[in-house]
Formats: C-alpha cells, structure tokens, sequence
C-alpha cells in the first residue's frame, strides 16, 4: 500500500528512531512495513526510503535500485535491501560529495559530502546479520537513511547553501 510521505517541516521526522527488537524480526507486521515502504518507494521514484518518512519509528530503511530509474541509471544495480538497526564507520577520511535529494524535501537538491569507504553492519528482515565494505552509491543512499533514523534531514548536511537548489525532479 502506498503511504503518505512525512515532508520537511513535519516534527516527526526530527524524532529519533528506536531499534527493532529481537521479536519484531519475521513478522506479518514487518513483512507488511516493508512492502508498504516499497510500494510508497516506488511510487515516489525514490532509491532508499526510511520507516520514519512514513511515519513508524523503528530504525528501518529500504534501499533499492536499477536502470529503470533515470536519474540514477548509471549507477547500477541493488535488488531490494531491507536494513534494520544499521551501524556504520568510517574507514578513512576520505569524502565523497553528490547532489542529493530527498522524498522528504520534495522538489529540492543539494551537495552533501559524507564519507566515501564505509564498514557497515545491519540486520535483514528475518535477524540475520550482514556486513561488509563499500565505496559506491548503496553506502551514500545507507548514510542518508541513516540520517533519516537519527532525526536528519539532509539540506542540515549541505555546507555550500547555494548548492541547495529547487528542482522539478525532486
């Protein structure tokens, strides 16, 4: 089911999300979160989404992607990736910056740097841990839902305001 998307401005996307404890893992109920938070991705034309931006405050994000979407064509593939109670580091200085956007923050675009080579560790829907390495697109898209967990909307992250600009993109 296709969900209201919380947009800037709305107090709830300042709140801080709890952890998914050891008993919600596997449910009827997460399973259905999940696909609500795909569909509503979807919908919007969005690569990663938050439980927060949907208005459920768990530490749970989806990231997904392809050459469907055009705005991000050309940077590959990742199949439907659910993320619960991520925790990242970063494994050297080194900052990527790119124009982010935001499902929250409608309509608007800006440069954001963050760390480019990232460790991350998180839970799948079913409890199973993951982790690795990465450089590439999928730890930007994880940084910024993370964000999103942690109260933070990205135009906080723009240090050039004046890259922070209104698109009809979104």
């Amino acid at each position: 089911m296709i969900r209201e998307v919380l947009t800037i401005g709305d107090e709830r996307l300042l709140q801080v999300s709890e952890p998914v404890r050891n008993h919600e893992f596997n449910t009827k109920e997460l399973s259905s979160l999940i696909r609500d938070m795909e569909d509503t991705m979807d919908h919007k034309g969005g690569v990663g989404i938050a439980a927060v931006q949907i208005g459920y405050h768990k530490r749970i994000t989806i990231i997904k992607y392809d050459g469907t979407n055009p705005r991000y064509a050309e940077i590959g593939d990742c199949p439907l990736t659910v993320i619960i109670n991520p925790q990242i580091r970063a494994l050297d200085n080194e900052q990527s910056t790119y124009n982010e956007g935001c499902l929250s923050v409608p309509d608007m675009r800006g440069m954001v740097s963050r760390p480019k080579r990232i460790h991350y560790q998180f839970y799948n829907q079913y409890g199973e841990l993951i982790s690795g390495e990465d450089d590439g697109f999928f730890v930007r898209v994880m940084q910024h839902e993370i964000d999103h967990m942690d109260g933070i909307l990205f135009p906080s992250r723009v240090e050039d305001k004046s890259t922070l600009k209104a698109t009809d993109i979104g």
